[in-house]
């Protein structure tokens, strides 16, 4: 027949979809079981420290979730954001400018169960997991939702800030700007707004919201106008709260004033009340497409808590290394 693909092509196009078939196949996949045999108590042992950590720190659990995310969104949930600059001749992903203000905390609780996971079952259980797990885990013991973790990451080999910019939200985003951003890392409008819940917990520095209160819209200095989308008496207690903030850049605000420490769904409920700290909050209101997941979840606190859990195991899922893609680090903080 005229125009009909030679033999050879044929063969040749069966052979390379069959190899491609039996790749897929063999591809080690993440699973909550992964570790069973090879590490049979991972789950309890970074319960314990990671449990530990938080009660001798309380800020412990907003930091380690925001670690996960900063991860998982550059370069996928590898671990590379945990590479200290004081172990590495390069400039890891951690002294990226959006990740100097990554709490010590955070850092901490990872190294600790990392270093108990070492004493148990050494060069087994990646720091990949052990965020994923430890980040599960907080959400738990703030009196959030539970969900089964699939284990089976590995640790990157790299770490470059340069890797950073453009991967990670800032404060001033438009939401659909965010969605755009999220869309690229296969996250949808509806699980971008649930994972915009981690804020009901953990605070904001003043530096990254005093645009909106202090001389807004082109003035200068303390004082000055404020972000219309903001409650006039809360913007004027965060004027006087965050009046030192140039001096002090750690100067900070919780991110839900009415709930701080309870992982709830107050975050939501304090958006239409001009309650929410960043305009990225603000902005989830604003925008329809994600106003109706917001105001779904102010209503309802089961249906945020279970999107809350997809949307997190669809996160920590983000562009993963299995098998000879990765290693599994001895240590968090190094490119060992």
């Amino acid at each position: 027949m005229a125009g009909a693909p030679p033999l050879r092509l044929l063969l040749l196009l069966s052979l390379a979809l069959l190899l491609a078939a039996a790749a897929a196949k063999s591809s080690p996949r993440l699973s909550p079981n992964y570790y069973r045999h090879s590490c049979p108590h991972v789950e309890r042992i970074v319960s314990d420290v990671i449990a530990a950590k938080q009660r001798a720190n309380p800020s412990t659990a907003a930091g380690t979730l925001r670690l996960f995310f900063h991860d998982c969104f550059v370069n996928g949930c590898d671990a590379s954001v945990l590479v200290s600059p004081l172990s590495s001749d390069a400039t890891p992903e951690r002294a990226a400018e959006i990740n100097l203000s990554l709490p010590g905390d955070a850092f901490d609780a990872v190294a600790r169960a990392k270093a108990a996971l070492e004493s148990a079952c050494p060069g087994v259980v990646s720091c990949a997991d052990v965020l994923a797990l430890a980040a599960r885990d907080l959400v738990g013991i703030l009196g959030g939702p539970r969900f089964p973790v699939a284990l089976g990451r590995r640790d990157s080999r790299r770490s470059d800030a340069r890797d950073v910019e453009g991967n990670l939200p800032r404060t001033n985003m438009s939401a659909r700007a965010m969605a755009r951003l999220f869309a690229s890392k296969g996250i949808t409008a509806r699980e971008m707004v649930a994972l915009a819940g981690a804020h009901t917990v953990g605070f904001s520095h003043c530096g990254e919201f005093a645009h909106r209160i202090y001389g807004y819209r082109g003035g200068a200095g303390a004082g000055g106008g404020h972000d219309p989308r903001l409650n006039p008496e809360f913007a004027r207690a965060l004027q006087r709260s965050c009046a030192g903030y140039r001096s002090d850049p750690t100067v900070s605000i919780f991110n839900d004033i009415v709930t701080p420490r309870d992982f709830d769904e107050a975050y939501y409920k304090n958006l239409p009340r001009g309650l929410g700290l960043l305009a990225s909050d603000a902005a989830l209101w604003e925008y329809p497409p994600t106003r109706v997941f917001a105001e779904r979840y102010a209503g309802n606190r089961t249906a945020f808590f279970e999107d809350f859990a997809a949307a997190m195991q669809r996160l920590g899922a983000v562009g993963v290394k299995t098998g000879r893609q990765g290693v599994v680090r001895r240590r968090c903080d190094a490119l060992d």
